[in-house]
């Protein structure tokens, strides 16, 4: 067994644990963010010029949002986020482009906690 980092909560996830989900969780942000503003130029196309090419995007984004849904509250069960950080993060991948800030914001953050 190693020693935990001193900086890490108590209770927290190994640190290898940690740099796994916090990787996946910055994957699925960009990924869900790259679909939520396709999903916007869907609505417009959809709404704004009676298109329907791009239908196929809000089932993907729904998905894919799921997935980051699952990254994101397992990246906050092993740093120990409390419910209302872990539920503004999880908001974030509905406005588009908050995911790709609360993704950097958040990485800043497990990454000093946890010394990565």
């Amino acid at each position: 067994m190693t020693e935990t980092d001193s900086t890490a909560p108590a209770l927290a996830a190994p640190v290898e644990k940690v740099r796994g989900a916090l990787l996946r969780y910055r994957v699925l942000a960009w990924i869900t963010g790259v679909w939520l503003l396709l999903l916007v130029v869907e609505l417009v196309l959809t709404y704004g010029f009676d298109n329907h090419a791009l239908d196929f995007v809000p089932f993907v984004h729904g998905w894919v949002y799921f997935v980051y849904l699952i990254m994101a509250i397992d990246l906050a069960i092993k740093v120990r986020w409390s419910a209302g950080k872990t539920i503004i993060t999880a908001i974030a991948g509905t406005i588009p482009f908050l995911s790709f800030w609360f993704e950097h914001k958040r990485t800043r953050e497990v990454k000093a906690q946890f010394n990565l």
